[in-house]
């Protein structure tokens, strides 16, 4: 009896602190949160999913992509880190990314663009951190000058810019 007495009071105990344990397999932001990425994910670091200020996405795998867009004269070198790193580390088990921007414009993303093309999620222009009137904090940027297949409508509509949230979806 005093078993289940003790068992019945320890279980909610047990499955909150399970619950936080989930919630803190990644790092907190010290800085401001500028992505949150939700939905179908294994890692997160609050009960919105998983969010993350400049530094943490600045330590992650980075790539340069020097590239022309529809949106820029003539070639730009942006830089970021890897899309691909960053569904690593939320543990990512969707099919599907719902990219959302800060005026809640949003476009969907095959995942499997991610793991064949080196898609970045761009914060800085030539070296620049890119402020929100010029596109910033976060660009999903395609290597469109190193896969001409990219030029088309199908990619620039996923180039979301003023990224502020990713939703993974199954």
């Amino acid at each position: 009896m005093m078993y289940q007495t003790l068992r019945t009071l320890l279980l909610p105990l047990f499955l909150c602190l399970a619950a936080t344990a989930q919630a803190s397999d990644l790092a907190q932001p010290e800085g401001a949160v500028i992505l949150t990425i939700s939905g179908a994910i294994s890692n997160s670091n609050s009960d919105m999913g998983a969010q993350f200020d400049l530094a943490m996405l600045d330590a992650l795998e980075q790539r340069e992509t020097v590239t022309e867009t529809p949106w820029h004269d003539g070639a730009q070198r942006f830089s970021g880190p890897i899309l691909n790193a960053l569904l690593t580390l939320v543990g990512a088990q969707g099919q599907t990314l719902r990219i959302v921007a800060l005026n809640d414009y949003s476009a969907e993303m095959p995942i499997s663009d991610t793991m064949e093309i080196p898609v970045i999620l761009a914060s800085r222009r030539d070296d620049v951190l890119m402020p929100v009137r010029d596109k910033g904090p976060l660009f999903v940027m395609y290597p469109f000058s190193e896969m001409a297949e990219l030029n088309n409508e199908v990619y620039f509509s996923r180039s979301v810019w003023q990224v502020k949230a990713i939703e993974v979806l199954n």
